[in-house]
């Protein structure tokens, strides 16, 4: 295992645990590459953008992470956020799983699995519930998530 790049999973969430997004970004590349299921895939800055959105717009929040583990090319994680959903009031508690690749000592990849059907059941309520299964809306959810970024990277 690789404890530089360990270490650097333990930074990144122990910034997100403080709601830090500069210290989040600063253990990214240039030109990193993140995905999850709500945003997609997002380049770059958009990546960096996407944490300070977030962090900034944050209610309620916490973050427990474990299962921590890295060799010299990839990792992983596994991280429970919760945190009221701004949009419902509704409280979510989302179980995510990380994989990471890195490079030059910092991560050039940043992958989040979690279940969205689960996560819109808690997040839109009834309607998560009976729709969010349906590709209507997960693009829906995407869509919304990507305004918001563009929004935020607007105002900044």
């Amino acid at each position: 295992m690789s404890e530089a790049h360990a270490a650097l999973i333990t930074r990144f969430y122990q910034a997100f645990q403080r709601l830090d997004a500069e210290g989040m970004a600063a253990c990214y590349t240039d030109d990193v590459v993140f995905s999850d299921p709500a945003f997609g895939e997002l380049r770059g800055r958009d990546a960096g953008d996407m944490w300070r959105m977030l962090t900034t717009r944050a209610k309620d929040f916490s973050l427990t992470f474990d299962n921590v583990r890295a060799d010299e090319r990839s990792g992983g994680a596994h991280w429970v956020a919760t945190y009221l959903f701004s949009q419902t009031g509704n409280v979510v508690i989302n179980d995510i799983q990380a994989r990471f690749v890195f490079r030059d000592g910092k991560i050039c990849e940043h992958h989040d699995h979690f279940d969205l059907w689960r996560w819109s059941r808690q997040a839109l309520g009834f309607k998560g519930l009976l729709l969010g299964w349906t590709p209507l809306v997960r693009n829906a959810v995407r869509a919304q998530a990507l305004k918001g970024l563009k929004a935020f990277q607007a105002g900044r």
